[in-house]
């Protein structure tokens, strides 16, 4: 199949590269982009089972409630003191004028003495919009209503800041963009100059910018062509992601060529017979490489949460496109290019000698225990971080600290409780037809007043601290807790709130909990059960693609025991960076999930390559030491090189500047370090030299020395 494709690609390679172009043109002009089919708003990503939806859709049904966006302007005095009446005249009269001022998307702006705080510090404006958080008339909205204030409030003493879900979305939104332009320069340079020192060659180190160019403008948009057909919701985080990834894994992809081509140039074929042969070796490994993070990725189809549920199928086609043009496009460009592409080095006609491999080699060689137990050894300290681990759900927490919106929440406290933000909405509903008696529902609220964690309770219009609906079926009771809507403090209080508010539910009628801090408990109860789910049958999956690969049962066993150990030595070193050393209430609740993934289907790559090449050295009739040793010497290069460059991409995301991609960046580098210099390089040729002949189980994967050069179907990456 390989060499069938090998011969197609290397001879044909206009009609290969413009196939690509056509195919870019048309996706670009055509197809939809993921900003129409992104979902910013988490709670959105949950099914129905939980009790935070079934609250929201009582709240449509009973009070009309619309999914329209609502905006808090936050009002404090600059020097930190109260709030005088001439201060609150003019917090009315700016209310006033937004309510006036025709806006687009502004339906109503009101305040008053009632959203004055007691120790009035702090005066709220609340803004009705019409239309969802997400949409950018929406944002728009919100970006003209802080010019308009800050214009109308300058020279007078006093200070606003917009906040709320509609204006968190809009700083959210300028985050992350702003962290696509800085990630992905970043990871441009970074690429560049890596494969600089690698080839000395400008023409191999622009190459992979070119084609990944290609394979981004397409990727996106056939992504959000499935995401519309399969009604599949988008996480803003995966356009950066994507980029990332393709960044990393191409190059990736591109360094096993090139490393296979120039060192079958060294031997003294010719360029398209070297070329040919190349992709043929190569081929089996992107293919398995590439299927098994396609396999690990779909895995996240079997995810409660929608956000886990929509990347899973993202970024695995992104990974497929990417695979298909490694063993098309890049290898048609190097086919017009020929021995050039490593101009103007002369390096690639020399066989260096003596390297710093080959030492690395003869030392695991010669003593693979102890390779075998200083690198793994490195890893359980790692691991040990691990008691350390905790999640945060706090969505504030993942901006910058210098957005708008985060200093309104902040500026909030100075007078009210945490929660009065995103305030927590209790609704009673009754299930007998009958009205509610409105003493049962003060009764209720009065209990719920007084329930660990709430910190209040706002009275509705009439002043009662429950409103109930026009049909008299169905009332709200608004609770502000005392934590951050997000924090884990908050998210903890309502379990035992839901069961003090069910207790409470008066005859014939049931009481929902939701709101957003509820939402983000669900969440995390969602996250716990995908956790238990995913990684076990991306685990197993990944394993089968090994067996099958390597026809044995005992390597597929130990190289999966070594990725899990890298996980876990990979998150114990991120928890203990960023909860104990950096002081964080714990690491982003969505980072063990695409960590595992990344570690999990990016470290089987390498062992991939690694596996393959002590395969190929025991067919050649050599020992298992001395396998080991060859394998090191000759296919540590290209691991080494293709973890660095990885690693060096992902460790770009350490300038985003958002909580989430810093902590993902970090742990995503440190884990391809760990996989391709410990555990690829290090403990799986060592623990293979242990085991010997048995590490092929049941099948004969060592034996072929018999076997002619050019039939070993196992890849030689050097």
């Amino acid at each position: 199949m390989f060499a069938s494709l090998a011969r197609f690609v290397v001879h044909n390679p206009w009609k290969i590269i413009a196939a690509w172009i056509i195919a870019a043109i048309a996706v670009v002009s055509f197809a939809p982009t993921l900003a129409d089919v992104l979902n910013r708003e988490q709670q959105g990503f949950l099914p129905d089972k939980y009790e935070s939806v079934q609250a929201g859709n009582v709240a449509k049904t009973a009070f009309a409630k619309s999914d329209d966006a609502t905006a808090q302007i936050v009002v404090t005095r600059e020097d930190g003191g109260a709030l005088s009446d001439s201060d609150q005249a003019k917090v009315q009269a700016l209310s006033d004028k937004l309510a006036s001022a025709k806006i687009d998307r502004v339906v109503a702006a009101a305040t008053g003495p009632q959203a004055v705080s007691e120790n009035k510090k702090v005066q709220l404006i609340s803004v009705q919009l019409q239309g969802l958080p997400d949409k950018p008339e929406v944002f728009d909205a919100i970006k003209e209503i802080r010019k308009v204030g800050t214009e109308d409030l300058k020279g007078s003493g006093i200070r606003m800041a917009v906040t709320g879900d509609a204006a968190l979305g809009v700083d959210n939104a300028d985050a992350f963009e702003n962290a696509l332009v800085i990630l992905s320069l970043a990871t441009i340079v970074l690429i560049i100059t890596l494969l600089l020192i690698i080839y000395r060659s400008p023409v191999a180190a622009f190459l992979p910018i070119v084609c990944v160019a290609i394979v981004s403008s397409i990727a996106p948009g056939v992504i959000a062509l499935v995401a519309k057909a399969t009604g599949l919701q988008v996480d803003q985080s995966l356009q950066i992601i994507v980029t990332i990834v393709l960044f990393g894994v191409g190059t990736d992809y591109i360094l096993f060529l090139l490393f296979r081509y120039r060192e079958l140039l060294r031997e003294g074929m010719e360029s398209k017979a070297a070329l040919e042969l190349a992709l043929e070796r190569v081929g089996e490994v992107i293919a398995s490489a590439a299927g098994a993070i396609i396999v690990a990725f779909m895995a996240l189809l079997l995810a409660i949460f929608g956000a886990f549920r929509s990347l899973g199928p993202g970024l695995a086609i992104a990974v497929g496109i990417m695979a298909v043009a490694a063993l098309t496009l890049i290898p048609a460009v190097v086919s017009l290019i020929g021995p050039k592409v490593f101009w103007p080095s002369k390096s690639w006609q020399n066989e260096p000698k003596g390297t710093r491999f080959a030492k690395l080699g003869d030392l695991t060689g010669r003593k693979p225990a102890l390779v075998a137990l200083v690198s793994g050894g490195i890893m359980v300290v790692l691991a040990l971080g691990m008691f350390s681990f905790k999640t945060d759900y706090d969505q504030v927490a993942q901006l910058p600290s210098d957005t708008e919106s985060a200093r309104g929440i902040k500026d909030l406290t100075l007078g009210f409780p945490a929660g009065a933000l995103n305030p927590t909405l209790t609704y009673i509903h009754s299930t007998n037809g009958q009205p509610l008696a409105p003493a049962d529902v003060q009764r209720v609220a009065q209990e719920l007043k007084t329930a660990p964690g709430v910190g209040g309770v706002m009275p509705g219009a009439t002043g009662d601290l429950g409103t109930i609906s026009k049909d008299g079926k169905t009332a709200v009771i608004t609770l502000l807790l005392n934590a951050s809507p997000y924090a884990n403090e908050a998210l903890d209080t309502v379990e035992p709130l839901r069961d003090k508010a069910h207790s409470l539910a008066p005859a014939g009628t049931e009481i929902l909990v939701g709101g957003p801090t509820p939402a983000f408990a669900d969440i995390r109860d969602a996250n716990s059960r995908d956790l238990t789910v995913i990684f076990p049958v991306a685990g197993i999956l990944i394993a089968i693609i090994l067996g099958l690969l390597l026809r044995s049962v005992v390597a597929p066993l130990y190289l999966m025991a070594s990725v899990l150990l890298l996980f876990f030595s990979t998150m114990g070193a991120t928890a203990f960076a960023f909860v104990t050393l950096d002081g964080r209430a714990g690491v982003s609740f969505s980072l063990p999930i695409m960590l595992y993934l990344f570690v999990v289907a990016i470290g089987t790559d390498y062992n991939i390559l690694m596996i393959a090449r002590l395969r190929e050295e025991a067919r050649q009739g050599r020992e298992p030491r001395d396998a080991a040793r060859l394998a090191i010497a000759h296919g540590g290069p290209s691991v080494g090189a293709a973890g660095m460059i990885l690693a060096g991409t992902f460790a770009s995301m350490l300038l985003a500047g958002i909580a989430f991609l810093t902590e993902m960046g970090f742990a995503v580098a440190l884990g391809i370090l760990l996989s391709s210099f410990v555990m690829a390089m290090f403990l799986v040729p060592s623990i293979t030299a242990l085991l010997g002949h048995k590490a092929w189980w049941p099948g004969h994967g060592d034996v072929g020395a018999a076997k002619p050069d050019d039939e070993v179907d196992l890849v030689k990456v050097g």
